[in-house]
C-alpha cells in the first residue's frame, strides 16, 4: 500500500520491518525463534522471582521453538526452514533469539550459541532479545564483533519508561539503565529495537504516548509496539484475569494510529499488535485477530490520510 506522503513523494504508511527487509536483502526473510535455554536475573533471584508480570513460564518467547544446545539450535533452525521452504521456498532467514534473556550466560555459551545459529547456511543475521541489565563489556565485545561479519540488532525489553508501573510489573531494572545501554549499544554501532507494552494497569493513553516519545528521542532503530495479552501461566492471570484496558478492537487501532503518527518515519515499526497462542489467551478476546488488528491499523490511516510520522513532520 503507497500513499503520498505530506512531501509530495510516495512511500509506505508505515516503515515496517518486513519492508526494510526486503529493501536489505531484496527477498522475503523471515525470523527463527529460538529458546537458547537462558533464564532471567528477575527470575532466579539475582534482581527478583517469578519473571515479569505479564510474562508464562516460557517468557516472551511462548512460541519459540526449544533448543538448550548449540546442536539443538542447529536442529531447530533446520527443522522449522523445512516447514517453511514450501510457504516462502526462496525466503532467507534470520535467527531469533526471543525468549527470556539471551544475553545473561557465560560469554564462552553466548559465543557458542550465536556462531551455531550463524553457521547455517540460510541463516543470514542474528537478532538477540535481552535486558539492559544484562549487556556488560564483554558481551558488548562479543554483540559489535557479530555485527561487523553480519546483520545484528538487540531488543531490550523495556515497557514503560514510568518507574511506578516498571515496580508493578516486575521489571527490575531503573529507566537510566535502559538509556545507558542505548548509548553503549549505539556508540558500537549496534541497531537497537525496543519494546513498549500497550495497556499495562494504571497507565493512560497520555502515559503511553510518553514512553513512546521517550525511547523515539533517544534515536533507537526499531520499535515493538505490543498489545498487552493477560495469558494463562502469567502472575497477571492471577491478579488481573479479567483486566482490559481497551474496550474494542478498534479502540486499539485508534490508539496505535494516534502513537504511530508521532514515531519518526526513520524508525523501524517491528510490530504493532502481540502474539498469544489462541489456547492459553485469556484476555483481550479479540487480540488473537492479528490481521484485522493490522488491516484496522492501515484502514484507519488510510481514512485519517495519515503517515509514520506526519505529526512530527509538521
Amino acid at each position: 500500500m503507497i500513499i503520498e506522503n505530506f512531501q509530495g513523494k510516495k512511500k509506505a504508511p508505515i516503515n515496517t520491518l518486513s519492508d526494510y527487509l526486503k529493501r536489505y536483502f531484496g527477498r522475503k526473510t523471515v525470523k527463527l525463534s529460538i529458546d537458547g535455554g537462558f533464564t532471567c536475573p528477575n527470575r532466579d533471584g539475582t534482581k527478583g522471582y517469578g519473571g515479569c508480570v505479564f510474562c508464562s513460564e516460557f517468557g516472551s518467547g511462548d512460541m519459540a521453538s526449544s533448543a538448550l544446545s548449540a546442536k539443538d539450535i542447529s536442529k531447530s533452525i533446520q527443522e522449522q526452514i523445512s516447514l517453511l521452504r514450501e510457504k516462502w521456498p526462496n525466503s532467507y532467514y534470520l535467527a531469533y533469539f526471543q525468549s527470556h534473556t539471551n544475553t545473561y550466560a557465560p560469554i564462552s555459551e553466548l559465543r557458542e550459541k550465536f556462531y551455531a545459529a550463524l553457521s547455517d547456511p540460510h541463516i543470514k543475521g542474528i537478532v538477540i532479545g535481552t535486558r539492559p541489565d544484562c549487556i556488560d563489556d564483554d558481551v558488548l565485545d562479543l554483540l559489535a564483533e557479530l555485527n561487523r561479519s553480519t546483520l545484528l540488532w538487540v531488543e531490550l525489553g523495556l515497557q514503560t519508561i514510568h518507574e511506578q508501573t516498571a515496580k508493578f510489573i516486575n521489571r527490575c531494572y531503573d529507566l537510566s539503565v535502559y538509556e545507558d545501554c542505548v548509548k553503549r549499544l549505539q556508540s558500537r554501532g549496534i541497531k537497537v529495537v525496543t519494546h513498549l507494552i500497550l495497556g499495562l494497569p494504571g497507565e493512560s493513553r497520555e502515559n503511553m504516548a510518553e514512553s513512546v516519545e521517550y525511547v523515539c528521542n533517544l534515536n533507537i532503530w526499531g520499535l515493538k509496539l505490543h498489545l498487552l495479552n493477560i495469558i494463562e501461566g502469567s502472575p497477571l492471570a492471577k491478579t488481573h484475569r479479567n483486566y482490559t484496558v481497551f474496550d474494542s478492537l478498534e479502540d486499539y487501532v485508534n490508539l496505535v494510529c494516534d502513537l504511530l503518527e508521532i514515531i519518526p518515519y526513520n524508525i523501524v515499526i517491528h510490530r504493532m499488535t502481540g502474539d498469544a497462542p489462541r489456547k492459553t489467551l485469556i484476555s483481550p478476546q479479540w487480540s488473537y485477530k492479528k490481521r484485522s488488528i493490522l488491516n484496522g491499523i492501515y484502514h484507519e490511516l488510510s481514512k485519517r490520510g495519515s503517515v509514520q510520522g506526519c505529526k512530527k513532520a509538521k
